[in-house]
């Protein structure tokens, strides 16, 4: 038994003395998994994902052994590279994207382009450069090794081909401990690649990015030959759906004939409006609300307190699109550049039906995501965009100033006006878009820029009078900085509204608007912003006295975004009202439809007001309801109504409606639904043919 023990002992230490670069490689790329864990899903010891994480760097590192020892430093520096990438990549998009970041995402980044502050500004950090140490550690290892002859004296002692089948079945061991410890719901989520963060939790960084693009190949397979499946479901689903709607209430037919503004306000949240976390008061700041203007339509209009975007990597695209189509966004790429070309049932072809002239307005490019291609397909007659339609007389942030672009769009929608008895248009807003860094310019025209210190009265030592004092709160933050730019926004949101009743443009106009997204920043932004102590100027310690606690669930429910209907004919009636059921994006169409008088029987999402509960399902696959908010992922949940039982039945029901809901809305996407069974529901020979295998 000595022998032995102390022969593997000489045999170990051999290995470790001639395999030090891959022993290196093994380690570091380790840590760099355990560590993007640690800064995403907190799991940074857990055994499962570190256990496929190990598997998957065996598996990379043991195709070294078909080169020379000389030539395998440029081998594993290679494979560090790319590693390092899929950490580094991955943990500034979870900062933003609050997911992992997926291979379909290298076709948007070319939208990329024009927010490179943005990214500089608002995401990136010192400590997302942490995983190049790997990078650096590698070559230190390799000049100090090729000092010391090391590749020439494994040269003579090795056997490649040994060592490369040791590595294999190592491998093999772990895996098949990995698999062991394995639930069906574990093979599920990795298998459908829908909930990213729970793929991660269970199965590292490194099995994700690689299932990832698995997947997405996959997709692109399945595009040319999943369609008789995706096909069958959407007969299935759609089945019983009427042709027509089924149901009236006291709104049905409210806005009928009239003309409409659709107000795309970016990055505007509710929290600004109405917070729930401070009793549903507005937000304020010494006296002076942030957002008088919207706080004003969304009292005197009909406002929708709890409705959250539904958004994924498209962000604003994302939300253009579910908003015009009832449709979720694309849990591959984005549908702005990758299914622009299907044919979807949007709210600009329905109204068109009824006689009305369709535009959208945007103070950016056309060429942003891709919309002077995508807005003509989604059915508006006309798109006004900077590059050919507006002067840049003020320039704020990414490009024309939201006030600009309101007074040269008022003119531009007076003329259709004159043109067109109905009229259907969407303006786009931008100067409230991240990185929130223009402060300087939003009181330009007013000599004063909104404070966001706080303001207070104390008793000064010296004199003993009382005096007014500043504390710095939320100056020279992110938030700070946001919340500058949002009253700027409202504050053009009201000259829009003035110059639109100067023209007579609101007598037989609604006014919708919606928030596209929220702010995109981190929690320790809404710490400072809930808990701050100005006498100390720093963030209470919720342990010590009482505060608001910013954890996850509060966060996510914290990003819900505005919806108003505002017209002069409801002001003042009993349809001006709060409606406080929880309500997602994919909602908007088939409420306004049920106002105006179209229908979309393609719309995954209901009439608010013809339903008695809703849920809110969000491309991740966690979803919302007003008595709880439940995180697939963590498979936790946060219970809203404490009055309220929640059982496991109801869970169940909701979470299979919410991967339902998900997998019907990619198939009409992926495959053209709407166009090659929708409305061709007699025509087996789409299927037959493989025509409807073409993306």
């Amino acid at each position: 038994m000595k022998e032995t023990i102390i022969s593997v002992l000489r045999k170990g230490k051999e290995y470790a003395a001639t395999n030090i670069l891959f022993i290196t490689f093994i380690i570091t790329s380790l840590i760099n998994a355990m560590l993007v864990r640690h800064f995403t899903v907190n799991n940074f010891l857990a055994i499962k994902p570190l256990i496929a994480d190990l598997v998957v760097i065996l598996i990379i590192g043991s195709f070294a052994y078909f080169f020379k020892p000389k030539y395998r430093f440029w081998y594993f520096l290679g494979a560090a590279t790319l590693l390092s990438a899929i950490c580094m990549i991955n943990a500034i998009y979870f900062k933003n994207y609050l997911s992992f970041a997926s291979v379909s995402f290298l076709k948007t980044a070319s939208q990329l382009s024009g927010y490179t502050d943005a990214v500089v500004e608002n995401i990136l950090e010192l400590r997302d450069f942490i995983y190049l140490w790997q990078f650096f550690g590698l070559i230190f290892i390799h000049i100090q090794l090729r000092k010391k002859g090391y590749y020439e004296k494994v040269q003579q002692v090795e056997f490649p081909k040994i060592r490369f089948l040791n590595t294999i079945v190592i491998t093999l061991i772990l895996l098949g401990l990995f698999i062991s410890m394995l639930t069906s719901t574990d093979i599920s989520r990795l298998r459908k690649q829908w909930n990213r963060e729970y793929v991660v939790i269970e199965f590292g960084i490194y099995v994700y990015q690689f299932n990832d693009l698995v997947t997405y190949v996959q997709a692109e397979l399945n595009s040319m030959f999943g369609y008789d499946e995706a096909a069958k479901n959407f007969r299935e689903f759609y089945q019983d759906t009427p042709e027509e709607p089924t149901t009236t209430n006291q709104y049905t037919n409210l806005f009928k004939g009239k003309n409409v503004l659709v107000i795309h306000a970016e990055s505007i949240q509710n929290f600004l409006i109405s917070d729930d976390l401070l009793g549903g008061a507005p937000a304020s700041f010494n006296g002076i609300e942030v957002t008088p203007n919207l706080n004003r339509l969304a009292h005197e209009g009909i406002y929708f307190s709890n409705f959250y975007s539904q958004e994924s990597v498209g962000t604003s695209s994302d939300t253009e699109f579910t908003f015009n189509t009832s449709l979720l966004p694309s849990s591959s790429g984005t549908v702005f550049i990758n299914y622009f070309d299907r044919d979807y049932v949007t709210t600009p072809k329905l109204l068109k039906e009824l006689g009305y002239y369709t535009f959208s307005m945007h103070a950016n490019k056309g060429s942003a995501w891709n919309r002077s291609v995508v807005h003509p397909s989604l059915g508006y007659d006309h798109f006004y965009h900077y590059t050919t339609d507006y002067t840049m007389d003020e320039k704020i942030g990414l490009g024309l100033s939201d006030k600009s672009f309101f007074r040269q769009s008022t003119q531009i929608i007076k003329g259709i006006s004159e043109e067109h008895e109905n009229w259907y248009g969407v303006l786009i807003m931008l100067t409230n878009h991240t990185p929130f860094s223009d402060i300087n310019r939003y009181g330009e025209e007013n000599d004063w820029v909104y404070d966001v210190d706080y303001k207070y009265e104390k008793e000064n030592e010296e004199t003993g009078e009382i005096e007014e004092v500043s504390a710095p709160y939320l100056e020279g933050k992110k938030l700070g900085n946001y919340i500058k730019s949002a009253h700027y926004a409202d504050e053009a949101i009201g000259e829009l509204m003035e110059e639109l009743e100067a023209e007579g443009l609101l007598d037989n106009t609604v006014i919708v608007i919606y928030g596209d997204h929220d702010n995109k920043l981190p929690k320790s932004e809404y710490n400072r912003y809930y808990n701050y102590d100005p006498e100390t100027d720093k963030i209470k310690k919720c342990d010590e006295e009482a505060c608001i606690t910013m954890d996850d669930y509060a966060y996510e429910l914290n990003r819900s975004v505005p919806f108003i209907i505002w017209s002069k004919d409801i002001v003042g009636t009993d349809y001006s009202q709060e409606i406080t059921k929880v309500m997602g994006m994919i909602d908007a169409q088939p409420t306004l439809g049920n106002m105006l008088g179209f229908y979309n029987k393609y719309a995954l999402g209901h009439d608010i007001f013809s339903i008695d509960e809703n849920v809110v399902v969000f491309p991740s696959s966690n979803w919302l309801t007003n008595t709880l908010y439940y995180n697939t992922a963590k498979e936790a949940h946060k219970q809203i109504d404490l009055n309220k039982e929640i059982t496991k039945e109801e869970i169940d029901k909701y979470s299979a409606y919410a991967e339902q809901l998900i997998s019907i809305s990619n198939a009409i996407i992926t495959y053209d639904l709407i166009k090659k069974v929708g409305e061709n529901p007699e025509n087996e020979l789409l299927e037959e043919t493989g025509v409807g295998a073409t993306a």
